[in-house]
């Protein structure tokens, strides 16, 4: 038997229909125009701002001059390498000091593990230039950690390596992976400590009853189901890093200026705007590019 619908129900029901068409829009019409704003319209004016010429004096005229990016790339393509040598350098560093470090609290640290935590995160109440400027005083030729380096002969192997150019560890390559990895640990260790908190521990039983060792059970079990988590550490300790400026122009020298740097010296010394916009295009895009490679390389979409 079929029932006819009202016309007024059926009017009443493409109305309610219509409405929750537009509900998921409405509620993310506040992001949207915060993106736009604080995004989308800076982006824009940067691009515009880079294909500019003129000088400060008498004011920069939009004339598409594209020459910018293949001038900016050819003067400073030294900073871009090594922007990132040292944030992928810092990456590895912070993966390797940081993926123990969240193992032991998720795993082992027993009923200190919230205070292991906020010990992580302490650095963050802090300011960024702070942290870094302690690293001078850390570093420094006459305190521990440099005597340290000295009498056990790895300043002689820092030299070797090409990360200093004395038995100085300041105003070094050494000095700047060293901050750049001191600042973004935290970053690294969150995203790690959220994946393997949350992993079963009976797959490691599981996999003792099957006769595998320590490393095995490692690199079968646990590291293939923490891939998103070092995926995520390493996207979050990588990107700012290559962006940094503040470790170089504090911890580094002259042979050690990042890209950042220059962007910044461009902007507020030299004001040589055109430049500097087009200097922060091809970072981004160069990071872009990095990024998306590595997550299809690593094969996962899952990031925490």
């Amino acid at each position: 038997m079929a029932f006819a619908i009202p016309a007024g129900g059926a009017r009443r029901t493409r109305t309610a229909r219509r409405r929750g068409t537009f509900v998921p829009f409405l509620l993310l019409a506040p992001a949207l125009l915060w993106l736009v704003a604080f995004f989308v319209v800076p982006t824009v004016s940067l691009a515009s701002q880079s294909l500019q010429t003129g000088d400060i004096d008498n004011g920069f005229t939009l004339t598409w001059n594209f020459a910018t990016y293949a001038d900016a790339l050819s003067r400073y393509w030294p900073q871009f390498l090594r922007s990132i040598i040292y944030a992928g350098s810092a990456t590895v560093g912070t993966l390797l000091l940081g993926y123990p470090l969240a193992w032991f609290i998720a795993h082992r640290s027993g009923r200190w593990k919230n205070t292991l935590l906020v010990l992580v995160v302490a650095p963050f109440f802090t300011n960024f230039l702070i942290r870094t400027l302690a690293w001078q005083i850390i570093l420094t030729d006459q305190g521990p950690v440099a005597q340290f380096f000295r009498s056990t002969g790895l300043t002689t192997v820092l030299q070797a390596v090409g990360l200093t150019e004395n038995d100085s560890l300041l105003n070094s390559q050494f000095a700047v992976i060293s901050g750049l990895i001191y600042n973004f640990l935290p970053f690294m260790v969150l995203p790690l400590y959220t994946v393997l908190e949350r992993l079963d521990s009976r797959l490691l039983d599981a996999a003792g009853d099957l006769y595998a060792n320590g490393w095995n059970t490692f690199w079968k079990v646990i590291w293939p189901l923490s891939l998103p988590g070092v995926v995520s550490g390493t996207l979050l300790t990588f990107i700012p890093a290559a962006g940094d400026y503040i470790n170089s122009k504090l911890l580094g020298n002259t042979q050690t200026v990042m890209i950042g740097q220059v962007i910044d010296a461009q902007f507020l010394r030299v004001l040589d705007y055109p430049t500097a916009a087009a200097l922060s295009f091809i970072l981004m895009f160069a990071i872009i590019v990095l990024v998306a490679s590595y997550v299809r390389a690593a094969g996962t979409e899952e990031l925490v």
